[in-house]
């Protein structure tokens, strides 16, 4: 029974690290407070700067790209 335990806890610790490990528990950064960055409330906003060639490009790994607030959100002032 104390094998048994055991086992349980070592899997759940590497479930855990694991997940740690992945940044699935990351939030994603705030969209900064400045005058750039002012009035944007929609995806389409940010793909002036934050499109692929642009200013700022996204990695290629990052989710999709086309919902930019419904992850990000605006930082207060």
């Amino acid at each position: 029974m104390k094998n048994a335990w055991s086992l349980i806890i070592i899997a759940v610790a590497i479930i855990l690290l694991l997940f740690f490990l992945s940044g699935a528990g990351k939030k994603p950064p705030r969209i900064p407070f400045d005058s750039l960055h002012a009035d944007l409330r929609t995806s389409e906003s940010c793909l002036p700067c934050h499109a692929k060639g642009k200013s700022a490009p996204l990695r290629d790994m990052h989710p999709p790209k086309e919902q930019c607030v419904v992850c990000h959100k605006p930082r207060k002032g």
